[in-house]
C-alpha cells in the first residue's frame, strides 16, 4: 500500500524533523510503500498573508537532510515548469497540484524527469477527464496507450481529492476511484477531501471525517493513500483543520489494512 504522508508545508526545521521522526515506525512497516510528503511552497494559498514555506532552494536542502537522516523517499508539489528539473534531483515523486492538473507545460516538464508523478484530480473535473493529463505524461515518456499497467510501469499516479459541490464544500464520489483506476494507479487523498474551501482568508476543514473517508476508499479499493499529518494540527501553518494528528494516522492505517485483509483486495 502506497502511503504519502507528512506536513502540508515545510515549517521550521525542528518541527519538520520531529514529524519525520514520529513517522519512522510507519516507514518501517513492511506492508507500506512509504513516501514523506511536504511542500516547499504553497503557491495557491487563499490569502497573500498566509505562510507559503521556505521556497525551492531552502526546501530542497531540507528534503535532502530528511533523506540522509531517515532514508525516506520524498514527494513534493511543483507549480512552475522550471521547478521540475532541480526538484527531481532531490525528490522521488513530483506532485501536480489539483488546480494545475491540465497545465500541459507543467506535466511535460515533470514527465521529462526520472521521477514518479502524482497528478491530483482537479476539483472541477470529472474522473474520465483525468485520462488526458495521464496521456500527456505517458506520451512524453514515449508510451502511446493510456492504461493502468502502462501508468504503473512508467510511474504515473492519479490522486482523488473530491469535487466542488456548490460553494465552500467538497464531495467525494467513490465512483471516481473506480473510473480513474482504468487509467492509472489511484491514490486517495483523505485529508484534502475533508477540506471546506475558502472560509474567509483560509481554507477550513473537518479532520473528524478523514478516517471515515479513508475506510470507504479502502473498501472500494485503491493503490494508496495521501494523508497530511502533524503532531499538533492546531499549530500547523497550513491545512491544520483537515490534518490528522499522528496518533490518529496510525490508527487509520491499521483500519485500512483491516478492511483490505477482510476483502482480500
Amino acid at each position: 500500500m502506497i502511503i504519502l504522508t507528512g506536513p502540508c508545508v515545510l515549517e521550521d526545521r525542528d518541527k519538520v524533523m520531529k514529524i519525520a521522526e514520529m513517522l519512522k515506525p510507519l516507514s518501517e512497516n513492511k506492508r507500506v510503500d512509504f513516501y514523506f510528503k511536504a511542500s516547499f511552497d504553497k503557491a495557491n494559498r487563499t490569502s497573500l498573508n498566509s505562510f507559503r514555506g521556505p521556497g525551492l532552494d531552502e526546501g530542497l536542502k531540507m528534503f535532502q537532510e530528511i533523506k540522509e537522516q531517515f532514508g525516506y523517499r520524498v514527494v513534493t508539489d511543483i507549480h512552475e515548469s522550471y521547478q521540475a528539473k532541480p526538484t527531481s534531483e532531490v525528490v522521488d515523486v513530483l506532485q501536480i497540484p489539483a488546480f494545475l492538473c491540465r497545465q500541459t507545460d507543467l506535466l511535460v516538464a515533470a514527465a521529462k524527469t526520472p521521477c514518479k508523478i502524482n497528478i491530483k484530480k482537479g476539483q472541477f473535473l470529472a474522473a474520465n477527464s483525468m485520462k488526458h493529463p495521464v496521456e500527456k505524461v505517458l506520451k512524453t515518456r514515449g508510451v502511446d496507450e493510456v492504461s493502468y499497467q502502462n501508468s504503473k510501469d512508467n510511474g504515473v499516479w492519479l490522486c482523488e481529492r473530491g469535487n466542488t459541490f456548490g460553494y465552500g464544500a467538497l464531495v467525494v464520489d467513490m465512483k471516481n476511484l473506480i473510473a480513474m483506476r482504468e487509467f492509472a494507479p489511484v491514490i486517495f487523498d483523505a485529508t484534502h477531501s475533508a477540506q471546506v474551501p475558502s472560509t474567509g482568508e483560509t481554507t477550513g476543514g473537518n479532520s473528524a471525517i478523514v478516517p471515515s473517508l479513508a475506510r470507504a476508499a479502502a473498501a472500494v479499493g485503491v493503490d494508496g493513500f495521501f494523508f497530511e499529518t502533524h503532531y499538533d494540527p492546531s499549530i500547523a501553518l497550513s491545512d491544520g483543520p483537515n490534518m490528522l494528528q499522528i496518533d490518529d494516522l496510525y490508527k487509520t492505517v491499521d483500519e485500512i489494512f483491516a478492511i483490505k485483509d477482510a476483502l482480500k483486495l
